[in-house]
């Protein structure tokens, strides 16, 4: 049986023993009910797992004494994926579907037809993408930025082009197929995805100018919730990443 895998930010070395408390403390040992005995992996969120095994078992935390340690390569080509804001009921769905996809950093945009507006409460919201990102228990947690604007969009873009990367925006109007794009060559990639509304005409414009391809995903128009989800996993296949 697979070991189940937490986050600690300080793991010690091989023989030494780690203390799980905090939030996933508590959820190990009260929610999970993980007892003395059973294996458990460790990981940063940076990269780096341990194996280790539970030695002891208190309400709030345990206590694991760690029998070695890996630092895995992050997979390449990086994937940013610019999210345009999802509808409250979605909006943690979104990122949780991105993380378990392969996401490595999420970008929330305040695009023009976002129903939702976080303009008073980014902090509070960006903190909420933050603890989403953490619920698929990879090894690489992915970096959720602060809210952006479309001309932060367009710097990112630009940015992106500038480094030889490829930058696809995503729109039932694209002629260009995801397929099209020389992926397998990319130094990063940039999907950009647009709210429930779609993407206005003046992003579209926009992004074109800037360097981004309007680009199709496939036959059917997915949920700005889901879409994100659907190219990573395509990503996964037309790149080395998996």
């Amino acid at each position: 049986m697979a070991a189940t895998v937490f986050y600690l930010d300080d793991i010690p070395e091989p023989g030494a023993i780690a203390v799980l408390d905090g939030p996933e403390g508590r959820h190990a040992a009260t929610v999970r009910r993980i007892r003395v005995g059973e294996p458990i992996t460790l990981s940063d969120g940076a990269g780096l797992l341990a194996e280790s095994e539970v030695v002891a078992a208190q309400k709030d935390r345990l206590e694991l004494k760690v029998h070695a340690k890996v630092l895995l390569a992050p997979v390449t080509p990086p994937v940013t994926v610019v999210q345009a804001l999802p509808k409250s009921d979605r909006s943690e769905l979104a990122v949780e579907l991105m993380t378990e996809a392969g996401a490595d950093v999420i970008v929330p945009w305040q695009a023009a037809r976002c129903v939702a507006n976080w303009e008073a409460k980014a902090h509070k919201a960006v903190d909420k993408w933050r603890t989403a990102a953490r619920q698929s228990r990879r090894a690489y947690i992915p970096a959720v930025t602060d809210l952006h604007h479309t001309p932060d969009i367009l710097d990112l873009t630009r940015k992106i082009k500038a480094n030889n990367g490829i930058v696809a925006a995503l729109h039932e109007s694209g002629t260009t197929r995801l397929t099209d794009l020389p992926l397998a060559t990319a130094t990063h990639i940039l999907l950009i995805v647009g709210p429930e509304g779609g993407l206005a005409d003046s992003e579209l414009s926009a992004l074109a100018d800037a360097g981004a391809e309007v680009t199709l995903l496939g036959p059917t128009v997915l949920r700005t919730s889901t879409a994100a989800t659907v190219a990573l996993g395509a990503l996964g296949a037309l790149t080395p990443r998996w």
